[in-house]
């Protein structure tokens, strides 16, 4: 049986920002500080079969207002001024 070596590792400069939530989602999830912060390197190093959700645009989502105005000025740069291209 072979047993698969575990490293330690000493991370230095954490942002307070990463700790705060990292400590945050240990006390949620009622996991050590260390099983958290190894879980989110293997989702960061893509090493998890887990779908990774991104959030980038969420607060863009639905908020599209229709405006006449923003839409006359997108025709104006659709036009094509033949003088331009002779």
């Amino acid at each position: 049986m072979t047993r698969k070596r575990k490293l330690q590792y000493t991370i230095r400069s954490v942002p307070e920002k990463v700790d705060h939530i990292l400590r945050e989602k240990a006390a949620q999830e009622r996991k050590s500080l260390n099983e958290v912060t190894v879980d989110a390197l293997s989702r960061g190093a893509g090493l998890t079969d887990e779908e990774i959700r991104y959030h980038d645009l969420d607060d863009l989502a639905g908020t599209w207002v229709e405006d006449a105005a923003f839409d006359e000025a997108l025709r104006d740069m659709d036009r094509i001024d033949p003088e331009l291209w002779k």
